[in-house]
């Protein structure tokens, strides 16, 4: 009796784990190789940081381009790029000769800043829309990728920066602004941040403290190749 009742359970346990998909159901085929990052994932709760106004009065952008070495001609991508706050202005800094790809997951949001692109007349602008665990960038294309106040909010950070690898050219730089604490408030500790980097062949090249940025501004280079995603070992979170 005993195990014909045991029976029963196994095969009602069975089928919620079939019905359910299991723990990693809620993950997408493209993320399913890579591990999940050891740590929590802030929500996006806006899209915006702080008001443009704002911003500009502190001279924020001017600020940043300037430290990420961004010049006239270059190929920039705006991860995360919301109501284009940077998009903008990066196109104004690289000029007719350069090119800005603005990237963001949310539909409404890539609709919304075409239509301020459209409006604006920013004909070296273009926007994509990407997915949580893939930028979707075309490969070798950008001189920097630029990913500010949203490094916390990438649900799959080991696919997505395996994915967004092969976007850098070779002397292409990787630039995260980010506050420093932790994730779940909203921000990425720098040790972490270098960690998750390393562990995708980057290496920090330089944190600056970037407090009119809200936070802090890394620096990374890639210097290996892509791992195997089955070797990846996920950073330990220190909270």
């Amino acid at each position: 009796m005993i195990r014909a009742v045991m029976a029963g359970v196994l095969v009602l346990l069975a089928a919620c784990d079939q019905i359910g998909g299991g723990k990693d159901s809620h993950r997408s085929a493209a993320a399913s190789p890579f591990p999940q990052a050891d740590r929590p994932v802030a929500p996006i709760v806006s899209t915006r940081w702080s008001s443009e106004e704002a911003r500009d009065r502190v001279n924020e952008a001017e600020d940043i381009m300037d430290r990420a070495g961004i010049r006239p001609g270059m190929t920039v991508a705006d991860i995360g790029a919301g109501e284009g706050y940077y998009t903008v202005r990066l196109a104004r800094r690289v000029g007719d000769k350069g090119r800005v790809l603005a990237e963001d997951i949310m539909p409404e949001v890539i609709e919304a800043l075409s239509r301020r692109i459209t409006r604006e007349k920013w004909d070296n602008v273009s926007v994509k829309l990407g997915a949580p665990e893939d930028p979707k960038l075309p490969e070798n294309s950008f001189d920097r990728i630029l990913m500010v106040h949203m490094y916390h909010e990438i649900g799959e950070p080991y696919a997505f920066l395996w994915h967004m690898s092969p976007a850098l050219k070779k002397d292409g730089e990787l630039i995260v602004v980010d506050a420093n604490r932790p994730t779940d408030q909203h921000g990425t500790p720098p040790r972490l941040l270098a960690c998750e980097l390393a562990a995708m062949g980057f290496r920090m090249e330089q944190v600056i403290p970037k407090p009119t940025a809200g936070g802090y501004l890394a620096r990374f280079r890639r210097i290996a190749a892509r791992p195997d995603p089955a070797s990846i070992v996920p950073c330990a979170f220190q909270g």
